[in-house]
């Protein structure tokens, strides 16, 4: 546990970019605040770990179960064209990955999702529907 890390802290830390949404077996999942690409989230490994490369085989294996567990939901839920995945981690040590839902005829269609657009924001209202349809889908 890093005591300076959102993932591992949680309260003010990781409330500055998301929301939990619940716990699976290996991960915690996040809505992601910035909404841009609906039904965005991070999966964080419950361990902190910086690489893969640091979970044993049944570790990584249990990780991707939930990453793919996830990534269904989001799929049942809001039926995008496509989901792009990114692990990146330079800053923040703690192996995560961003889920992003792509809409062929929506924003950054085409390119690479950008980290943090800082362009839609919701109320409260309309991320407990984003996190109620996730939560629904994930049988949590």
């Amino acid at each position: 546990m890093d005591h300076n890390c959102a993932y591992c802290m949680e309260g003010e830390l990781v409330a500055k970019f998301g929301i939990k949404i619940c716990e699976l077996p290996a991960s915690k999942v996040y809505l992601f605040k910035e909404q841009s690409h609906k039904g965005r989230v991070i999966v964080a490994h419950k361990k902190h770990v910086g690489e893969l490369t640091e979970l044993t085989p049944e570790e990584r294996s249990a990780f991707f179960e939930d990453v793919a567990r996830v990534s269904q939901a989001i799929h049942a839920a809001f039926g995008p064209d496509k989901v792009n995945y990114g692990a990146y981690g330079d800053t923040g040590h703690h192996l995560h990955f961003h889920l992003v839902p792509k809409y062929a005829d929506g924003f950054e269609w085409g390119g690479v999702f950008a980290m943090n657009p800082d362009q839609k924001y919701l109320a409260d209202e309309e991320y407990a529907e984003l996190i109620a349809a996730i939560k629904n889908e994930l049988g949590v």
